[in-house]
């Protein structure tokens, strides 16, 4: 597993618990409190190891930990970066939809070694839409319910979503766009923040 993926579980797990909380992650999981490199590679293992270390330090089920990491990717400060590249997906939460299916290869031009799940959008009317996510190791579309969730209201708009299952390397999220602009949504220019 890239070591962006468990630099990302570890920051998670500081920025919302605190150190101690991570320091007691860290010990369980057998890994060193400094935690990860960004850009090395680690065995699958020890990533599994995380998650499950941290489900047991924060006493919740594996899918609300999930969810509650992506959640963490797109609306903390620390990660501020990650949302305005999203956010470069469309200019309204309807068409960054549209573009996940691009999202592993965009990731690549950041990150060559970074091998997202392959993920397929479909359209099935009347706001309503089927996320595919394929991937060896389930969870990541309980990541994307998270991030989207957060992201419908970083647009403005009102959506349900709901992780729909899945089987044999494939899992599926239940997108339903009630409202594309329910709210203005939070501030984005494609400048950034100017500096006077």
């Amino acid at each position: 597993m890239h070591g962006l993926v468990n630099k990302s579980i570890q920051c998670f797990v500081r920025d919302t618990y605190g150190p101690e909380v991570w320091g007691k992650v860290a010990v369980c999981a057998n890994v060193e409190h400094e935690g990860f490199e960004p850009m090395l590679t680690y065995e699958d293992q020890v990533t599994h190891d995380l998650l499950h270390a941290a489900q047991t330090a924060l006493h919740k089920p594996m899918d609300v930990l999930l969810e509650d990491l992506g959640t963490y990717l797109v609306s903390h400060e620390n990660v501020e970066r990650l949302r305005r590249l999203l956010r470069f997906g469309g200019a309204s939460f309807t068409d960054f939809l549209h573009s996940l299916e691009d999202l592993p290869e965009r990731a690549k031009l950041a990150v060559p070694e970074l091998d997202l799940p392959a993920m397929e959008l479909r359209s099935l009317g009347d706001g309503q839409f089927k996320l595919v996510c394929s991937a060896e190791q389930s969870g990541f579309a309980h990541v994307m319910v998270g991030l989207l969730r957060t992201l419908a209201d970083d647009y403005g708009a009102l959506a349900l979503l709901e992780y729909a299952g899945g089987a044999d390397g494939r899992e599926e999220v239940d997108i339903h766009v009630l409202d594309s602009g329910f709210s203005s949504g939070r501030t984005f220019s494609l400048a950034g923040e100017v500096e006077a």
